[in-house]
């Protein structure tokens, strides 16, 4: 469980995209971030919360937001999943950690009885100044994007 609160200075980041571009949260200074972590590529919970984000994408940047994904798979398997699924946003590869660290969201997960250490689905929403101004702990992927609505009363 993360240690950011709500109020909090989103932690800064560059990794890179399903492109292999360099991406900072700074490019996005002025611009309101839904920044979500998921588990994995290709796997039912990510795809659902994916094409939550998808489906809404426009509605979203519509408000103002823009919408970035981030795992600790790697580029080829984002871009894989990009286009498999026609996601129109960027999805971050952090195969070193370090951004699922500096969120708090690097953690001990359990499956089948058998526990792991994996990335623990989370969304920070983050103002145009850098601070986060919610964060969803409990995600619902299938209406990942309707939860940021609710949240934000939109």
């Amino acid at each position: 469980m993360t240690t950011l609160k709500e109020g909090d200075k989103a932690p800064g980041f560059t990794g890179k995209d399903q492109n292999g571009k360099q991406v900072s949260l700074s490019d996005f200074a002025g611009k309101k971030v839904i920044l979500y972590f998921y588990p994995k590529d290709n796997t039912p919970g990510c795809n659902a919360e994916a094409c939550s984000f998808r489906d809404n994408y426009q509605s979203m940047l519509s408000k103002g937001f823009e919408v970035i994904g981030v795992s600790t798979d790697d580029e080829k398997s984002h871009k894989k999943f990009e286009k498999k699924f026609s996601l129109p946003f960027t999805l971050i590869a952090d195969t070193d950690n370090i951004i699922v660290e500096a969120y708090g969201v690097w953690g001990e997960k359990m499956m089948f009885g058998r526990k792991y250490m994996g990335t623990i689905r989370t969304t920070f929403i983050i103002d145009e100044n850098g601070i986060i101004t919610r964060i969803i702990n409990k995600v619902d992927t299938e209406n990942a994007s309707q939860q940021v609505v609710d949240v934000l009363g939109m």
